[in-house]
C-alpha cells in the first residue's frame, strides 16, 4: 500500500495543482490500510472520514476521485445528486447508488478472475476454433420437436460422427495440427465461422431504472435461448474466451469477493451536491431538496442495501461529495449530513500557469492526445513554448469574461486551432512536421473570436 506522499505523487501525473484535495484523499486512502491492520473489534468501530470538495467546475474534483479509485483498483461509482430530484417529488431511489457500485465491483472481480484462468481459457478456445474450421463429416441429426426446442434440449445434442477409418482419423488429426499452427500464426483471423451465442433479452427501461433485472430473476426458471451467428475468427475468439472463462470461474466466489470489496474499498463520488441544498426559510422545490438529503443520509452514515447479489453494508465505504457552491454553502446542508462529511476541502480556480502546465505536464495531456491522433495520419505535431502560453492566457481570459468551465476550455481552444489541420490530414502523404507557434495561435483565435462576436447578431 502506498504512503500518502506516494499517492499524491501518483495523482500529480494526471492532475495539476489542488494539493490540499490530493492530500485529503491520500490520507483517507491510507487510513483504509491502517484500519485493516487493527483487530476485528476495533476495525468495526473505525469509519471513513468522508470528504466534501468545494470548487468551480473543471478544476479536477471528479478526476481526483476517479484516479484515486484506479490507483488502488477499488470499486468506484459517480452519481449526480440532481438525478434524485428529476422524477416525482424525491426522485430516483438512492439505493441505486449502491447497486451501481456493486455492478462495478462485480466487473472488477470478474476481470481479475478472468486473468487467472486466461491461459486455460485460451487453450480451450483454440481447440473449439479448430473444430469450427476443420471439415468434419457428420451424419444428419435427429429433428427436434417444438417441446424439445422450448426446453433447450437441442443445444445439448450434437450430431454423431460417422464411422471413419484409421487413415481418415490420422489425416483429420494432421489437419487439426496444421490448423492449430496456422491459428497461432494469425492466418485465419478473417475467416468466417458459425458459433452459438446466448441471446440476451431486451431490458425494460422502467424496471432497470429501479434496479430490477427480470432476466436475472427468471434465469433459473426459463432455459437460456441461443442463436447462431456468423462472425470472423477474431470476433469468435473474443466471444468464446468469455464463455470458457465463465465456465472456469466460480460465480459464488466472485459475488462473495465483490461484496467484500465494495463494502471495504468502495468509493462513491456524489457530484453536484450543492444543487440539492437550499435555504431553510424557502418553501417549494427546496423541500424536495431536503428530502433527497435525508434519503442520502442513511447510506452515508451506514446502512444495509438489498441488491441482487445480496445485502451490502455501506458503513465503511468512502463517500466524496463535490460541488461548486456558488449559491449554497456546505453549512446549509441538514446538520445530520454535515456531520457525516467532516473533511471539507476548497479547490482553487486555475491560473494561467496552471493552464500551461495542464497542456503538457499530465501523462494524458491535451497536446499529447492531439499529437498522437494526427500522427496516425502522418502529421508530426509540436507546440512551441510561446504557443502554449498563448493558449493558456486565452483560456484564462475567456473563463474570466464568460462562463468559467475550467480546464475543459483547453479542449475547445485546441480543437479550434487544429480544425483545418485535422480536416486536411488524410494520411496519403509522407510524414509532415507541423509546428504550432504563437503567431498561428493568435491568428486562429482572432478569427474564432470575430465569428463569436458576429454570432450574437444572428437569429
Amino acid at each position: 500500500m502506498q504512503t500518502p506522499k506516494e499517492i499524491v505523487a501518483a495523482l500529480d501525473k494526471y492532475i495539476v495543482g489542488q494539493y490540499d484535495a490530493k492530500r485529503a484523499v491520500a490520507i483517507a486512502l491510507r487510513n483504509r490500510y491502517r484500519r485493516s491492520q487493527l483487530s476485528d473489534e476495533l476495525r468495526e468501530e473505525i469509519t471513513p472520514k468522508n470528504i466534501i470538495m468545494m470548487g468551480p467546475t473543471g478544476v479536477g474534483k471528479t478526476e481526483i476521485a476517479r484516479r484515486l479509485a484506479k490507483l488502488v483498483n477499488a470499486p468506484f461509482v459517480k452519481v449526480e445528486a440532481t438525478k434524485f430530484t428529476e422524477v416525482g417529488y424525491v426522485g430516483r431511489d438512492v439505493d441505486s447508488i449502491i447497486r451501481d457500485l456493486m455492478e462495478a465491483s462485480i466487473r472488477l472481480t470478474k476481470n481479475r478472475k478472468y486473468q487467472l484462468v486466461k491461459f486455460v481459457a485460451e487453450a480451450a478456445v483454440e481447440q473449439r476454433l479448430v473444430d469450427l474450421l476443420s471439415p468434419r463429416k457428420k451424419t444428419a441429426s435427429k429433428p427436434m420437436t417444438p417441446i424439445m426446442q422450448l426446453l433447450g434440449a437441442g443445444a445439448a445434442q450434437q450430431p454423431e460422427e460417422s464411422n471413419v477409418t484409421d487413415a481418415e482419423r490420422a489425416a483429420a488429426e494432421s489437419t487439426r495440427t496444421q490448423l492449430l499452427s496456422e491459428l497461432r500464426a494469425g492466418m485465419h483471423e478473417q475467416d468466417i465461422v458459425e458459433i452459438e451465442v446466448e441471446q440476451t433479452p431486451p431490458q425494460n427501461d422502467a424496471m432497470f431504472a429501479i434496479g430490477v433485472d427480470l432476466g436475472d430473476m427468471l434465469g433459473g426458471i426459463l432455459p437460456k435461448r441461443t442463436k447462431l451467428r456468423k462472425v470472423p475468427v477474431s470476433e469468435a475468439r473474443r466471444i468464446l474466451i468469455l464463455e470458457e472463462s465463465d465456465k472456469l470461474v466460480d460465480m459464488d466466489e466472485v459475488i462473495r469477493e465483490a461484496v467484500e470489496n465494495a463494502e471495504q474499498n468502495g468509493i462513491v463520488f456524489i457530484d453536484e451536491i450543492d444543487k440539492i441544498i437550499g435555504s431553510h426559510d424557502i418553501s417549494g422545490p427546496d423541500v424536495s431538496r431536503e428530502g433527497v438529503q435525508r434519503d442520502i443520509l442513511p447510506i452515508v452514515e451506514g446502512s444495509t442495501v438489498s441488491t441482487k447479489y445480496g445485502p451490502v453494508k455501506t458503513d465503511h465505504m468512502l463517500f466524496i461529495a463535490a460541488g461548486a457552491f456558488h449559491v449554497a454553502k456546505a453549512s446549509d446542508m441538514i446538520p445530520e449530513l454535515q456531520g457525516r462529511f467532516p473533511i471539507k476541502v476548497e479547490l482553487s480556480s486555475l491560473s494561467v500557469d496552471d493552464y500551461a502546465r495542464i497542456l503538457t505536464q499530465p501523462e494524458n495531456s491535451v497536446t499529447m492526445q492531439y499529437a498522437a491522433l494526427l500522427l496516425a495520419d502522418s502529421i508530426k505535431l509540436t507546440f512551441t513554448e510561446d504557443a502554449l502560453m498563448c493558449i493558456a492566457q486565452h483560456a484564462y481570459d475567456t473563463n474570466e469574461t464568460t462562463e468559467n468551465i475550467g480546464a475543459r476550455r483547453l479542449h475547445t481552444i485546441v480543437e479550434q486551432l487544429l480544425e483545418d489541420i485535422s480536416f486536411n490530414a488524410g494520411g496519403d502523404h509522407p510524414l509532415i512536421d507541423v509546428v504550432i507557434d504563437a503567431n498561428y495561435v493568435k491568428e486562429r483565435l482572432a478569427m474564432t473570436d470575430q465569428a463569436a462576436d458576429l454570432s450574437k447578431y444572428i437569429i
